[in-house]
């Protein structure tokens, strides 16, 4: 199944690209296209372009917004229920907008996140590591991390923070009805958005690490390792918690 859908994929990039040469690989449109492709059919994720930046002013998101927060990496048309694994629908949104962010519509089948401020986030991942947890990819941007994990229900998440003392502002929570923007995408302050570490998929019959706290996600296309959000959320409180300002302060 999964070569039948790896020789599709490789079909409609090649069909795509022959289409549009003068978009090929020049200016990483081509890595764009083949990011949400990738998202979209090996790892079932539904996604869709957001909105980019301004033509006449790149500093400036292209939405009707002019104080907006998260230029160029938002939703805007179409709208984030759009979000769709269907490879036709994926390839026809990037062969005409080929330097739209990707976005992932977070929830449902797919992964949830949690993302915090760059330094903590690094800090958390050590934490993490130490204590020998199995953590699923990672995103990344010059001032946020994102921690992909399990999907979860608001019930189950306002259970975890209603037990928590504090629960610092800069802490995000990317559930039902949130979405994350995924590699290669430009990131809203600057640079580029990369994996701090890349999703794969397990073995077919992998054998078990006995890691706490995390589960496999299985999708259509392939099998992928994600940690629960309870697995995880201490460590990103108190690295969050003890970010410049008491991590008070949101950064995007």
């Amino acid at each position: 199944m999964r070569e039948i859908l790896g020789r599709r994929l490789q079909r409609l990039r090649d069909h795509f690209q022959s289409l549009r040469p003068d978009r090929g690989r020049s200016g990483g449109t081509s890595a764009l296209l083949e990011a949400a492709l990738t998202c979209a059919t090996t790892w079932q994720w539904p996604v869709l372009p957001g909105v980019g930046r301004s033509g006449t002013d790149g500093t400036r998101c292209a939405c009707p917004d002019p104080d907006c927060v998260v230029p160029g990496a938002h939703p805007f048309d179409p709208g984030l229920l759009a979000a769709s694994t269907d490879p036709r629908m994926v390839s026809w949104w990037w062969t005409n907008r080929p330097t739209a962010p990707v976005l992932m519509a977070t929830g449902g089948t797919a992964p949830c996140a949690v993302s915090l401020p760059a330094g903590a986030a690094a800090r958390a991942l050590v934490r993490l590591d130490a204590q020998g947890l199995r953590l699923g990819p990672v995103v990344a941007t010059p001032t946020r991390w994102a921690l992909l994990v399990a999907p979860y229900s608001l019930e189950r998440l306002g259970e975890l923070l209603y037990a928590k003392d504090h629960v610092p502002s800069s802490l995000r929570f990317h559930g039902e009805g949130g979405y994350l923007l995924l590699p290669p995408s430009a990131a809203s302050s600057g640079g580029r958005v990369r994996w701090e570490r890349e999703p794969r998929a397990l073995p077919q019959d992998p054998a078990d690490p006995k890691s706490p706290g995390a589960q496999p996600l299985q999708t259509a296309g392939a099998k992928l390792w994600l940690p629960d959000v309870e697995a995880v959320v201490d460590a990103l409180v108190e690295a969050s918690s003890s970010a410049p300002g008491g991590g008070s302060r949101l950064a995007y």
